[in-house]
């Protein structure tokens, strides 16, 4: 059975019997932030990353929605995840495999239509090979290291994989691309210097389009766009670089119930270990969520939710499954069980929690746990 919250609940439409958190994606504003994207980077290309399952919001439903705004690239992180997004979109869109295959994955790949990023000359070897084996020509996408030493061709390959690529011929390059370690710092010298070296992996690469950019790549300027941006973060409405106003729209919103309320004098211990003792009488109220729903436990006596605009503070350690927070700023009863109180959204951002929890908004956001009842509006 569920029913209908009242508009003043917030933007969760149907509480469901028994549940106790909402996690809200605005599919809407996430369409609007492609668009804002696409608008920066034309002529080129927006592509949108959805590893980790779209940073946790649904693969399936966020690559419906971004291909409906026009969206034809999509990129996951491993080849499992392609597998499960593949089918759910047509011929005409392309998933592509950032860490590349495991030995063995080259054959189901090419015959599920699925496109490797190539980090390595071995990794560019078995895609010759596969191609060999199957008498056609195999698309991919070469990446390399531009500095930040993570995935890519090491600059020590690149001459033998120029020779690979005259001599082998059966591997169709899409593009080249790199990954930038330091764009959410727009004054970052390392910027300068994976640019200069990316111009350098373009002259020996001469006549492959370019794909540079990452959320925070957008915004560094032309030089970094390349023919195709793949953002991640921007596209849900985290900020990208920082320092600066987030120019996107937030996507998520997070909302959990209460689950008890109470009335403690001064002096009352709260939480394991007692880490919290109330300096007056509190009205204290505990929610439905903990580290193991991804509300970290870095947030203990830091972080906050909100009910209708007031601030909560957490007091004592976040626990697995609830959290509690000095509800003694609002008036006695103004929470009850079930009472849904903010934990993202208009009144704290995804910034402001992992702030909070001394982290980024990337480990908040892929943290939420599976606990929620994921809306979509």
């Amino acid at each position: 059975m569920s029913s209908t919250f009242s508009i003043d609940r917030g933007t969760v439409s149907t509480a469901v019997a028994g549940v106790t958190g909402y996690l809200t994606t605005d599919l809407a504003a996430l369409g609007r932030n492609y668009q804002k994207l696409t608008e920066i980077v034309a002529p080129g290309r927006v592509a949108a990353v959805v590893k980790a399952d779209a940073y946790g919001l649904g693969a399936e439903r966020v690559a419906k929605t971004l291909f409906e705004r026009g969206c034809r690239h999509f990129f996951v992180a491993q080849f499992g995840e392609a597998q499960k997004l593949r089918p759910t979109l047509t011929s005409n869109a392309q998933v592509f495999v950032l860490n590349g295959l495991q030995p063995g994955a080259e054959i189901e790949c090419a015959m599920a239509g699925i496109i490797p990023v190539l980090n390595s000359l071995e990794q560019y070897q078995r895609w010759s090979e596969a191609a060999a084996e199957l008498r056609r020509t195999l698309p991919a996408v070469l990446q390399f290291d531009s500095g930040m030493s993570r995935l890519g061709v090491p600059p020590q390959e690149r001459t033998e994989l120029a020779e690979a690529l005259d001599k082998r011929g059966n591997v169709e390059v899409l593009f080249i691309m790199s990954h930038l370690a330091s764009a959410d710092e727009v004054d970052a010298t390392q910027n300068a210097e994976q640019l200069a070296e990316m111009r350098r992996i373009a002259y020996e690469f001469a006549g492959f389009d370019i794909s540079f950019a990452n959320s925070a790549g957008v915004f560094l300027g032309d030089a970094y766009h390349g023919v195709l941006a793949r953002p991640g973060i921007a596209l849900y409405g985290g900020a990208s670089t920082a320092g600066v106003l987030n120019p996107m729209e937030p996507v998520v919103r997070l909302d959990v119930a209460v689950v008890q309320t109470r009335k403690v004098p001064a002096g009352t211990k709260v939480g394991y270990g007692g880490a919290h003792v109330t300096t007056r009488e509190t009205r204290l109220a505990t929610i439905g969520a903990g580290y193991a729903d991804g509300l970290p436990r870095a947030l203990s006596e830091r972080g906050a939710v909100y009910y209708k605009g007031t601030r909560l503070p957490i007091v004592g350690r976040v626990s697995m499954d609830s959290i509690t927070v000095d509800a003694s700023a609002l008036p006695d009863g103004a929470l009850t069980l079930g009472s849904l109180v903010e934990v993202i959204g208009p009144h704290q951002t995804l910034e402001d929690i992992a702030r909070d929890a001394d982290t980024i908004s990337y480990e908040i956001l892929t943290s939420l746990g599976r606990r929620y009842v994921r809306q979509y509006r």
